[in-house]
């Protein structure tokens, strides 16, 4: 099995999450006694939450960058980041080490379009809704994404970093979800993704009221992947 490195941290509850999901899945592939080989390093969120100017990005694409060098210095043949937000800064992270580094919305992308999905809602954090960078990686694979309502935008936003991001889940939290799920599905979405690695707390996947695209499982599964020696990214 070939060894990954995972940026975490952002929160340290969805890099747990990572670390079971890929364990599980390399232990239902080869057997129960085995693990997958994994790096972690669990850098500090509160340096890297609600970032908002162009300087606050770049110190992030920075530290990133730097955590990444130092995960391919100790034998990570592949990197992933534990976070949706923080892929704004992939292609800084990218530059700095010569190892693939998995981005989480491209993994996305594809099996929504594996899946013939044509129309979707994207929800998560203001950055990953709102900006382009999470966003185009979808609408390059012909898929065509809802327009973020700003009431939502609100709401999500506030649900992560108030409580989802604290490893806290209120139940007029999950109400809210519901709620916005229901609209979107009277939008015309055929689906959702899940745009942001905390927000399986909030859902469950397999009962929702629309299909859902958990970004967090499916990163996890590229990841196990490549651990696996079964794909390359892109492929």
């Amino acid at each position: 099995m070939r060894k990954l490195g995972l940026i975490g941290g952002m929160s340290w509850y969805s890099t747990r999450t990572y670390y079971e999901h890929i364990n599980r899945l390399v232990q239902r592939r080869v057997g129960q006694r085995h693990s997958a080989p994994l790096l972690i390093e669990s850098l500090d969120f509160q340096d890297l939450q609600r970032l908002s100017t162009a300087d606050e990005w770049k110190e992030a694409a920075k530290t990133l960058a730097q955590s990444a060098k130092r995960l391919e210095k100790a034998g990570a043949t592949a990197i992933i980041i534990g976070a949706n937000s923080m892929h704004k800064v992939h292609a800084d992270v990218q530059k700095a080490v010569d190892v693939p580094v998995i981005h989480i919305a491209e993994c996305v992308a594809e099996r929504v379009a594996q899946d013939k999905r044509r129309k979707v809602a994207l929800i998560g954090t203001r950055n990953v809704m709102l900006e382009s960078f999470y966003r185009q990686k979808l609408i390059e694979r012909d898929i065509e994404l809802l327009p973020p309502e700003m009431a939502f935008v609100d709401s999500l936003d506030r649900i992560i970093y108030n409580e989802l991001l604290l490893g806290k889940v209120s139940r007029q939290a999950e109400r809210e979800l519901k709620t916005i799920l229901t609209n979107l599905g009277q939008d015309g979405a055929q689906a959702v993704v899940l745009g942001c690695t905390e927000l399986e707390m909030l859902v469950d996947v397999d009962a929702s009221v629309l299909p859902v695209y958990d970004c967090t499982r499916i990163h996890a599964e590229a990841a196990a992947e490549w651990i696996l020696g079964e794909a390359t990214p892109g492929e």
